[in-house]
């Protein structure tokens, strides 16, 4: 498993004192962008052969939100690649080695030019050396929207919700969607399904419901009502 160290910072705590969900997250995307950047298959490579990998889920498990100055190590590996679509694992331990949190992810390779799924080049094939998947509990990919959500304030993408894409980043879809909530909450469990790409200037409203179970589901929907993301949550009950 590819993987790299690093301290907790100020600046990524919450009120609590913890690891922010949204850092959580950043942790994980910034794993799997140096193992791509270092592989020679980064952002360079995908912009000179037209390509570019969307994230199409997330599930995120936490067991403990680390604090200010531990250090963590973060690691990541594909475990499958089956036609354009990638499965890759997240893991970051604490420095015992105990699992702090682990999480499972589903990408589509696409064609800049034409917006259509591509296969893996060879050099693709060689560089992303498949291994085995994490021993967890896999979620679905598809999120059910519950009925009747409450309608929460409509967000504007500015330029720091992008990435180099041009596109909302996933990560900023789950900021936007924890904003919503319009409390702290600290989750055991995140699912996100990424539905449409939002871009500069649209608007994205939200639409917060329970689950049957106690979860909590925000749907992203754009002006056209068309959803963009769907993030559910779990709450942790205790730290």
């Amino acid at each position: 498993m590819y993987s790299y160290k690093s301290r907790i910072r100020y600046s990524e705590l919450d009120e609590t004192g913890h690891l922010r969900l949204e850092s959580l997250l950043d942790y994980f995307q910034d794993c799997s962008t140096f193992h791509s950047e270092d592989i020679g298959l980064g952002v360079d490579y995908l912009k000179t052969h037209n390509l570019v990998w969307v994230l199409s889920s997330w599930q995120i498990v936490v067991e403990h939100y680390p604090k200010l100055g531990e250090t963590v190590t973060v690691g990541t590996a594909p475990y499958e690649l089956k036609g354009f679509i990638g499965f890759r694992n997240f893991l970051m331990t604490d420095q015992e080695g105990k699992r702090l949190s682990y999480a499972n992810t589903l990408w589509s390779l696409l064609d800049t030019r034409s917006g259509k799924p591509a296969r893996p080049s060879q050099e693709m094939l060689r560089g992303y050396v498949l291994e085995p998947r994490l021993d967890m509990e896999y979620a679905p990919r598809r999120i059910a929207i519950p009925e009747n959500g409450r309608e929460g304030e409509p967000v504007q993408i500015r330029p720091h919700h992008l990435d180099t894409n041009h596109h909302v980043n996933n990560g900023q879809f789950v900021r936007i969607a924890l904003d919503a909530l319009k409390r702290s909450c600290q989750v055991s469990q995140l699912r996100a399904e990424y539905k449409k790409q939002a871009v500069l200037g649209d608007v994205l409203t939200p639409f917060i419901a329970q689950t049957a179970d106690g979860g909590c589901v925000v749907s992203l929907r754009d002006q056209e009502g068309a959803v963009s993301c769907v993030v559910e949550l779990r709450e942790k009950k205790q730290i």
